[in-house]
């Protein structure tokens, strides 16, 4: 998840999904790791194009992007987003 400080829709999927995400399947299949583009550094992934809107929930195997959900669509339209980016996963196909 790509994140700045600040970021209210950030903020809203902490609210709504964050402690849920790790309890679930899905955030069992997909765990998380918090990037805030204004601290941390950039992870060493070979991204398919910048991160400009935040957040961003970017899907790695093995090094590269394989997926992403870019910005937060709500509560409704998170999980299926997600779970559409789990089958992307090549040993999930």
């Amino acid at each position: 998840m790509y994140r700045r400080t600040g970021c209210s829709w950030c903020q809203a999927w902490d609210e709504a999904i964050g402690p849920a995400c790790p309890k679930s399947d899905l955030g069992r299949l997909l765990p998380l790791r918090a990037v805030d583009l204004d601290r941390d550094p950039p992870p060493a992934v070979a991204l398919a194009r910048p991160v400009r809107i935040t957040p961003t929930f970017v899907l790695i195997d093995d090094g590269r992007e394989v997926g992403r959900i870019e910005g937060y669509p709500g509560e409704d339209f998170f999980w299926g987003l997600l779970e559409k980016l789990a089958r992307g996963l090549p040993s999930h196909s």
